[in-house]
């Protein structure tokens, strides 16, 4: 065989091999902040309706208004790049600069805000549903860090439902996620094979649940009442702080230290609450808030400030480490969120730059690989926990090229039954 062939065969062997990749996040270096997806003046979990708009921002400390570009990468259901060609599921183009930046007014901790609409000038319209991976780039076209976001058509309904655990020994600490999917439509070819769900809890990607098949079919409708396949961990409410005026000790801040260049607001120390009964506050299931109390303009005018976390939790002994997590992070468990332990105190701290106003946070035990401990929480399993869970509905037809989402079904565990 001629060594030219030979070679050709082994470049189209590798250029496949890095094609499908698969399409992790890329976490954002310490000087990026605040990244969140906004719909109608809200951070949300990034999963849109075909068709509607809805914008992403960003924070860079470095506040030198650096030239930032974007990529949008469209993905099968396990997050490997499809088949499809840019321009069949994009209207217009990507790899563009982003020109909506401005500078943070009145703050200690200077910024530069970066927003991009969806849709924008450059890209008109995201044409199908399903994965999409968002790469912000630097000048040297390298990916500063990712994002994952979901667009869903609205062509199935899923009913769902949260209900107890089924098995009496995890009854008092899981939730269990019945549902259907029902369509006028579409007419499912064989389900079994072309129909694939994700579950989600609180919009963590981290720790949501994938190929489940249907248990059974009635007509054209699709039958989900597993025993322990669809089950999550029920944890505890999200802990919150709150420091809209960042001058003041307010919801849960002990104390704000004004000495240094910027604000530090130190919280009080956090008990352990596996062992303590569950009380029901109302929280935001891990989102957070910009919020600066004597500004107009949150986005440029809201401050950051070094927010000091401490936990007491003599009892855990594992050897595994814990972090603070919630949406402000985007549930990251890198060492910039990992707590040290104090000897001396006995307690677990940890600083983390946070720019002000209603941010809810948990604390979440990890091992070295970042596998998450749900069952052994640190604030333990409480089945009144109130959690929201979204299904997504993902179809591919026999001849299908792509994993289209055709439904989206929520429902929050306020309303759990047995």
């Amino acid at each position: 065989m001629p060594k030219p062939f030979l070679f050709g065969i082994l470049w189209l062997f590798i250029f496949k091999t890095a094609t499908a990749q698969i399409q992790n996040e890329t976490a954002p270096p310490y000087h990026i902040k605040t990244i969140s997806f906004v719909q109608n003046g809200q951070n949300v979990i990034p999963i849109f309706e075909l068709g509607s708009s809805f914008e992403f921002q960003f924070d860079d400390l470095y506040g030198n208004e650096a030239n930032y570009y974007y990529e949008i990468i469209h993905c099968d259901y396990n997050w490997n790049p499809s088949t499809i060609q840019k321009n069949e599921y994009l209207q217009g183009f990507d790899n563009q600069r982003i020109q909506n930046y401005t500078n943070s007014v009145n703050t200690l901790q200077i910024y530069s805000h970066y927003k991009l609409n969806f849709p924008n000038q450059f890209t008109q319209q995201l044409r199908l549903s399903g994965n999409y991976l968002l790469k912000i780039l630097n000048d040297d076209r390298e990916v500063v860090f990712s994002r994952k976001f979901m667009l869903y058509e609205d062509n199935a309904s899923v009913p769902l439902q949260i209900k107890r655990a089924r098995n009496v020994n995890l009854i008092e600490y899981k939730h269990n996620l019945d549902f259907s999917i029902k369509s006028n439509s579409i007419t499912f070819q064989n389900p079994l094979k072309n129909i694939k769900v994700t579950l989600l809890q609180n919009g963590n990607f981290s720790t949501a649940i994938n190929n489940i098949k249907p248990q059974y079919t009635v007509g054209n409708d699709l039958i989900y009442k597993y025993d322990s396949e669809t089950q999550f961990w029920a944890g505890n409410e999200f802990l919150y702080f709150e420091n809209k005026d960042i001058r003041v000790a307010a919801n849960n801040v002990a104390r704000v230290d004004a000495s240094t260049d910027i604000y530090n607001s130190y919280l009080y120390t956090n008990n352990a609450r596996t062992n303590f009964p569950y009380t029901y506050f109302e929280d935001i299931n891990g989102n957070f808030l910009v919020k600066n109390s004597n500004a107009t303009n949150n986005e440029t005018e809201a401050d950051y400030a070094w927010v000091y976390f401490s936990l007491s939790a003599p009892s855990f002994r594992l050897n595994k480490d814990i972090y603070i997590s919630g949406m402000f992070n985007n549930y990251n468990l890198s060492p910039e969120y990992k707590m040290d332990y104090d000897e001396k105190k006995g307690i677990y701290e940890k600083a983390i730059l946070i720019k002000q106003g209603f941010t809810n946070y948990k604390y979440v035990i990890a091992d070295k690989n970042g596998n998450i401990d749900n069952e052994n929480a640190i604030d333990g399993n409480f089945y009144q926990t109130e959690n929201e869970y979204t299904v997504l509905v993902y179809y591919k037809e026999n001849t299908g090229r792509y994993d289209r989402i055709i439904g989206k079904g929520t429902a929050s565990s306020l309303n759990i039954i047995n």
